[in-house]
């Protein structure tokens, strides 16, 4: 037999050679025999169990390996000008590995000693194993300020964009960036009171037209109020945490738990795992693990980084950017469960049976280590028998599995009868520029439903736990809907030749037989949007109320404290009932949670809000240069002034103002929420396919015109002239003042 090496020569050979596969090192040390490869396995294993090496993907590495965001100290630059850094954070046997800092153009000037967040990429040939590029320093927050530049004789003023608001700040003619007068811009407040006693700022980017891509979702966030700015303490409690160790907690890094999330996901703050149950009594069932970042042990009760995720209250998605609930050290690095790294975790394990139906869980504060941090397509490519070399490794022993306790969720998912609601949801996709380049349907894998699977049982094991152990906690409720919009939603149902019971109970499983009734048939999107309008808004209480949508009795957020304030309320509320720590609920917490489930609501809706908003603006602006073409569409609201109505190709809603329907008078029926022409009989009601024409594209509001051509094929009849009726003439600019009036009511009537 071959000559095998020792475990020093091994080690230190895998050192210069990191990533190394094994048969790389087979191939080193020239093992070519069978008896020897299974030695060369052996011992290989031997330095695993001991510690001192890290099997990854087939490959063997050192298993102090740097997070993808790290804390670094900038050093000084070298005799070439390259700029280097050490991590601050570095439990590795030998010294710490170089990594070379690679600032843009753009990033604020750092100096040597300056301690920095940085997102790490690996490189492979180099003299050095990093290269980093720049977050935000440390310690340093940028205070922005929204507004229009307003050119002077020195400099000029920066003035806001909020209505209401009356602060100005001054700009020295250093500091203008260039921008011109009425335009927008983004500056940085730096502190100093100049002339006339306005705060100082000095402006970082201009945005130019108000109307321009990069603005949209800026006006949003200061139109509704949404918190961007991180106070300085803030910053400063983030920045001094570290990452949390093994202690009491148990360790689960031996489970191959994986992440699976969009490809361009900043964070990671769920993990999943699952293998068939081996209890003979449990024939065909499965068990399930869930974990979450424990941002718990981080975000204390009373802390200053407490008292900004409670006043945010959730993290706001935008097109092209996030506002995030909490600081990038936590949201994308300390609380983000990162690839191969250690990462402390509340993770519930879940048994059920072949169908799907939950038979225990047990809840546990530990220490995991992610397998792998895989993307749907990835997952679900996997699935379908097209692994990539990523998943390959993980097939068998973590992606089959999975897939094989989903489909049990599955069964019993078909038994509980949830809404099934058939809205597809579009994605606005952004150039560079921030340009919208497409507007297209959001893929829908079975990965995703997988993974919501598994996420609503684990909110329904947290909200039970919770109830066992006389905890308070803040529910999920989302009630059924009312006698009066249940019964606009039945008329319209007959009025399609559908029927939906009554007097009875209703639930979920009528609600979807009358959408299965409609499906295939031209009433199936009138019906799915119809359904959609009845229901109540979901929103958190102290209390138990149910969930009507998912058909469950008790049911509470537990999934994402990265991104919500209510599951760190119940992670919170879960430590305290087990004894795991003092960071559990505070007496301050209990007493204000009616009050808390009140505000986060809010919070919750003001983020659609301005969500929503952005949408309509990147929608108006995207169809500006297609004023006067026509579109397919269906009506999606009725009101007093007019039609809404939702194109096909987009998705973005329209207004057909009711004055242009023709030349005459048109009732309003609120009860079957429809439109009828007093001359030709006409009748648009919800649901129905109309053809229509952009007459108008307004960027700045989000709000598009819309004329009417055909409904459901047909030429749109024209009677004869109504009485009293006549053609009002349009004034010169009246086509925005009408632009924003009409969008006021719409906002009025979306509410």
């Amino acid at each position: 037999m071959e000559k095998l090496p020792s475990k020093p020569e091994l080690l230190s050979w895998i050192a210069d050679h990191p990533d190394a596969a094994k048969r790389d090192i087979a191939r080193a040390f020239g093992i070519k025999g069978g008896p020897a490869r299974i030695e060369l396995k052996r011992l290989l294993k031997d330095l695993e169990a001991e510690g001192l090496l890290q099997r990854h993907r087939r490959v063997y590495r050192d298993p102090d390996s740097l997070p993808p965001v790290s804390v670094l100290q900038v050093l000084a630059s070298d005799s070439a000008g390259d700029q280097w850094a050490k991590p601050l954070e570095w439990e590795g046997r030998g010294p710490a590995p170089k990594i070379l800092f690679r600032p843009r153009s753009s990033d604020a000037p750092v100096a040597e000693g300056d301690r920095i967040l940085a997102r790490l990429n690996p490189v492979v040939g180099e003299d050095h194993a990093y290269e980093a590029r720049l977050i935000r320093k440390i310690g340093v927050v940028s205070h922005k300020v929204i507004g229009i530049f307003r050119k002077e004789a020195e400099g000029g003023r920066i003035v806001p964009i909020d209505k209401g608001a009356d602060k100005e700040w001054r700009v020295a003619a250093e500091a203008t960036h260039g921008a011109l007068d009425g335009e927008l811009v983004e500056a940085e407040h730096i502190g100093a009171r100049g002339r006339l006693g306005l705060p100082q700022a000095r402006v970082v980017e201009v945005l130019g037209d108000p109307s321009a891509p990069k603005a949209v979702s800026l006006i949003a966030i200061h139109q509704h109020g949404i918190p961007d700015d991180f106070p300085d303490a803030v910053i400063e409690e983030a920045d001094a945490m570290t990452p949390a160790g093994l202690g009491n907690r148990e360790d689960l890094r031996h489970l191959p738990l994986v992440t699976i999330d969009p490809a361009d996901a900043r964070d990671h703050d769920d993990a999943v795992f699952a293998h068939a149950d081996e209890d003979p009594k449990n024939p065909g069932g499965h068990v399930l693990w869930v974990a979450i970042a424990d941002v718990a042990h981080y975000v204390t009760p009373g802390s200053a980084l407490d008292r900004e995720a409670r006043r945010r209250g959730n993290s706001t998605y935008f097109p092209d950017r996030v506002v995030p609930m909490l600081p990038d050290r936590l949201s994308g690095d300390l609380c983000s469960l990162h690839e191969g790294v250690a990462r402390a975790c509340l993770a519930v394990c879940m048994k059920i049976d072949a169908a799907g139906n939950k038979l225990s869980h047990r809840f546990t504060r530990g220490l995991m280590r992610s397998a792998a941090s895989l993307t749907y397509e990835e997952a679900q490519a996997a699935r379908d028998g097209q692994p990539n070399a990523r998943c390959a490794e993980l097939l068998d022993e973590v992606i089959t599995p999975l897939y094989a306790a989903y489909e049990a969720l599955k069964t019993a998912r078909t038994a509980r009868q949830p809404l099934e609601l058939d809205l597809p949801e579009r994605r606005i996709v952004l150039s560079d520029e921030g340009k919208v380049v497409s507007v297209a349907f959001r893929d829908r894998f079975d990965a995703h439903r997988l993974i919501e699977e598994f996420m609503v049982l684990a909110n329904v094991a947290a909200a039970e736990e919770l109830v066992r152990l006389r905890r308070p906690l803040l529910f999920r409720v989302h009630e059924e809907p009312s006698p009066e919009k249940l019964d606009a939603l039945r008329e319209v149902a007959e009025a399609s030749g559908f029927t939906l019971a009554k007097g009875q109970v209703l639930k979920t499983a009528h609600l979807n037989r009358l959408l299965a009734q409609a499906e295939g048939t031209d009433f199936d999107e009138l019906l799915n949007i119809t359904t959609l309008r009845s229901m109540q808004q979901a929103y958190y209480h102290h209390e138990n109320f149910g969930h009507f949508g998912l058909a469950l009795r008790s049911y509470a957020h537990f999934t994402s404290p990265i991104r919500r304030y209510a599951d760190l309320v119940v992670h919170r509320a879960l430590i305290t009932g087990h004894g795991w720590g003092k960071d559990g609920l505070s007496p301050q917490d209990i007493e204000t949670l009616e009050e808390t489930a009140q505000h986060i609501s809010d919070t919750e809706r003001r983020s659609m809000m301005a969500e929503r908003d952005t949408s309509d603006r990147y929608l108006a602006a995207y169809l500006s240069d297609r004023v006067g073409s026509e579109f397919a569409g269906r009506i999606s609201g009725v009101t007093r002034f007019g039609l809404f109505v939702k194109l096909e190709e987009t998705g973005a809603d329209g207004l057909i103002p009711i004055r242009t329907l023709g030349r005459e008078f048109f009732h309003f029926d609120a009860d079957s929420q429809t439109l009828m022409g007093s001359e030709t009989g006409l009748t648009l009601g919800i649901g129905q396919r109309v053809t229509v024409r952009l007459a108008e594209a307004v960027p700045v509001t989000g709000g598009l015109m819309l004329e009417l051509l055909a409904v459901e094929d047909k030429e749109l009849p024209r009677g004869p002239s109504a009485k009293g009726r006549r053609r009002v003439a349009r004034r010169p600019g009246a086509g925005k003042a009408r632009a924003d009036g009409i969008r006021r009511k719409v906002k009025r009537s979306r509410r």
